[in-house]
């Protein structure tokens, strides 16, 4: 009981500090962010709300200004079973992405903060 109560607790916290911490947006043309916008479609994170690493990644897309679909793998039991099913395994984040009638299931915040980076920073 104590130890759920810490996890919640500490769970709070990293949320809140998120909130007083978070990156400006990156700004963009209309037309470039049109393109992000477009491309953002493609994406889906699988998280966790207080999960340290899927506030890590979300605080990426905020501040790049990708607005990706998030989906929460922890109360919703529909997208807890797909993130199971068709990504493999229930770990958090977990970008899903759609490119050319293909899908890949990107594991691990490093990785994912490294491809949102290098495809949405320069734009």
């Amino acid at each position: 009981m104590f130890v759920k109560a810490l996890r919640v607790g500490l769970g709070q916290l990293i949320i809140a500090g998120d909130y007083l911490t978070r990156p400006r947006k990156k700004q963009r043309s209309a037309e470039q962010q049109a393109q992000v916008n477009a491309a953002a479609k493609e994406l889906t994170l699988y998280q966790f709300h207080a999960c340290p690493f899927c506030v890590k990644t979300r605080r990426t897309l905020h501040r790049l200004n990708v607005p990706v679909a998030l989906k929460d793998a922890k109360n919703n039991p529909q997208d807890r079973q797909t993130l199971l099913e068709q990504g493999g395994k229930i770990k958090v984040p977990c970008l899903r992405i759609e490119e050319n009638g293909q899908t890949t299931w990107m594991y691990d915040s490093k990785v994912i903060i490294d491809y949102l980076d290098q495809r949405f920073a320069a734009v």
